[in-house]
């Protein structure tokens, strides 16, 4: 089951102070919410000298509430001429209040007018209640905010990170003991880096002791308004506390230099998020164009799955969903206007249990209208103004994408550090020294440099040599329906099949399901098989039909693993690992072998459009050193060494393969 999240209750003290009803405590101090934030966490942690000339410098912190430390951060950052490059601020928060709320309990608070502005961009990009984390981007990417909404005793654990600081706000120890337990301050220690810091209002023997236990260093100074005493410190264990030391950048990242091998939005999303921290990329297509395969299809669908337990493939396309619409609003926002809807998407259920499945699902997870409403059939038939068999589920941000469109963006939002070799056909791939050479078919060098993110589908496993990865190919075939053939339908709608309308009026259907079947031409059969998809899921919707062997239509191949989620993140070295089976047998991921550099972004079968973004910004926070966009656990759950740790614990390798 979902940790369904219960959002705060804004309330104020007769002073106007901002109060939690459930917690009987205060967010702030009476005497100023940005004044105490400045006093108690950002001089309390030597900021902002302790993060001059850094590249990037990571804050962690326990208690978002209203945001005021992280917007005096942000003031504190944005005031600093020789602030570092890149500040990451992460905040567990497990009652997060609404976006109207947040605006308007930050408003009541917030004088400065130069923060009240921060406030108004912060609303605006506040995400639906929904547990997980939410990456948010201000100032041009350069203040990163990760909010993380849940229980900080099961979230904190999850999150791979290495603070420089950490902000320990939340309630009093007594109105919240959980939040101040060993066990949070041990996940922290987890994530500290050697130099942090951290500070705290509270001086309480329950916080000294916690903290001493989990390898903090602690001294008294003077409190904020008149308190008597606050705590500040330093990471300082006596001894060797952790197994696994959190992330460092990779060794050669500051060369800034990789080459993407394939050009769909899968590649031009890493190509993007790179270039966004100042990589130049190298981005190697074989055909003339970028998009020209699954990815140069006229429309595909995007929208986030639901299940009644939240399994790892619900939790990953809803961080996929969400952190793709962030990076598609900052493309536009940017001048990088890409084909999209905009008028939401209806997923109609093909059966009477299937949308009490559905109906299951979203009441566990106690979804926000901004994220999706359940239709019966009669809200469904009145949405679509169609008549359909069952209700379903309205998501006001899914749609249509045009990922042509969206792969050209990405590349123009890179810029000059975008280097396109189009019509390049990489034969192999050879390391020499500490660079990767794309190697053409005659030994010829295309192109080199110390980092390469395969986003080339099913070509990537060749390229790798990866003997314990099968990506299985999808045959799917779509239908272009001229518009006199259907009924108007205002949004996309999915089921059995999906239905697109276009702005040229046309209706996209689709796709059939083929696996195994690499046949490129179109078929009469398989615009049948789409159209009697379609009306089944909208019987109102298709009228006459042109003679099938005169419709357009289109075929691409998904590359699928055999778990059905993608592959994203550093390759295995399998040879590395197979000479020292025995040891690896009970490997976790962290202590796999991994071959220098070489990262891969396939696999992502039909929903490329909800997890490339995402997969491209896990990639490049794992180069860069940065806190990862997803929790451990999903990440480990697209790692394209899965198969071969799967391997090892089954001992079905030995140094013998």
């Amino acid at each position: 089951m979902p940790d369904r999240l219960v959002p705060a209750t804004l309330a104020f003290r007769d002073d106007g102070t901002l109060v939690s009803p459930a917690y009987g405590d205060i967010y702030h101090s009476a005497a100023g919410a940005i004044a105490q934030a400045n006093h108690v966490f950002v001089a309390g942690n030597g900021l902002p000298a302790r993060w001059q000339q850094r590249r990037t410098f990571t804050i962690v912190e326990t208690g978002f509430g209203i945001g005021c430390n992280f917007l005096a951060t942000w003031a504190a950052w944005r005031d600093d001429p020789a602030r570092c490059e890149r500040l990451h601020f992460v905040s567990v928060e497990k009652h997060p209040f609404s976006r109207e709320d947040l605006r308007r309990a930050a408003a009541h608070i917030v004088a400065n007018t130069t923060i009240s502005a921060n406030v108004d961009a912060l609303a605006d990009a506040w995400p639906p209640l929904v547990p997980g984390l939410h990456r948010l981007e201000f100032d041009a990417g350069r203040v990163v905010l990760t909010l993380v909404f849940g229980d900080a005793l099961e979230r904190l654990p999850t999150l791979v990170a290495r603070a420089d600081a950490f902000y320990l706000d939340g309630f009093a120890p007594s109105k919240n003991a959980d939040l101040w337990s060993i066990d949070v301050f041990r996940a922290l220690a987890r994530m500290a880096d050697e130099h942090a810091t951290f500070a705290t209002y509270s001086s309480s023997g329950v916080v000294k002791r916690a903290l001493d236990e989990a390898g903090f260093a602690y001294r008294k100074v003077d409190g904020f308004a008149g308190k008597r005493a606050m705590l500040v410190g330093d990471y300082a264990p006596r001894w060797r506390m952790r197994r696994h030391e959190p992330p460092r950048a990779w060794p050669n990242a500051a060369t800034r230099r990789a080459l993407v091998i394939g050009a769909g939005v899968a590649g031009c999303a890493v190509v993007e998020r790179l270039a966004a921290r100042g990589w130049n990329v190298t981005l190697i297509e074989r055909h003339e164009r970028i998009a020209s395969e699954a990815s140069g299809n006229p429309a595909g669908v995007f929208h986030p799955l639901m299940t009644r337990d939240d399994n790892v493939a619900s939790r990953l396309t809803r961080a996929g969903f969400l952190y793709a619409l962030a990076r598609w609003r900052a493309l536009e926002a940017g001048g990088h206007a890409f084909a999209r809807s905009t008028h939401g998407m209806v997923h109609l259920a093909e059966s009477a249990d299937d949308f009490a499945r559905m109906r299951d699902a979203f009441d566990a997870l106690g979804a926000p209208s901004d994220y999706a409403t359940l239709l019966d059939t009669d809200a469904a038939r009145a949405y679509l103004n169609l008549p359909v068999a069952h209700g379903g589920l309205l998501f006001p941000h899914g749609g249509a994408v045009w990922p042509a469109a969206l792969a050209d963006a990405q590349c123009a939002a890179a810029g000059d550090r975008v280097h396109r070799l189009t019509r390049t056909e990489v034969a192999r791939l050879e390391r020499n020294g500490d660079e990767w050479h794309a190697l053409d078919a005659h030994g010829r060098t295309l192109a080199q440099a110390p980092v390469v993110v395969l986003a080339n589908a099913g070509d990537a496993v060749r390229l790798a040599g990866l003997r314990h990865v099968a990506l299985q190919p999808v045959r799917g075939q779509l239908t272009l329906l001229p518009a006199a053939s259907a009924s108007p339908l205002p949004c996309p709608a999915i089921g059995d099949g999906y239905a697109v309308p276009l702005d040229d009026g046309t209706l996209l259907i689709g796709a059939t399901f083929e696996p195994d079947d690499v046949d490129p031409a179109i078929r009469v059969a398989g615009h049948a098989e789409n159209l009697e998809r379609v009306r089944r899921l909208l019987p109102g919707l298709i009228g006459d039909v042109p003679a099938l062997d005169t419709l357009r239509g289109r075929v691409a191949f998904r590359w699928v693993a055999g778990d059905r989620l993608p592959l994203i993140g550093p390759l295995a070295d399998e040879a590395q690992a197979v000479a020292n089976a025995r040891a690896l047998s009970g490997a976790k991921a962290r202590d796999l072998p991994r071959m220098p550099g070489l990262y891969g972004a396939f696999g992502y079968g039909s929903r490329g459009l909800v997890w490339a973004a995402l997969g491209a910004e896990l990639i490049a926070s794992q180069l860069d050193g940065e806190p990862w966009p997803i929790e451990r656990e999903l990440a480990e759950a697209v790692d394209p060494a899965r198969f071969l740790i799967r391997a090892l614990r089954a001992r079905q390798v030995s140094a013998a393969d």
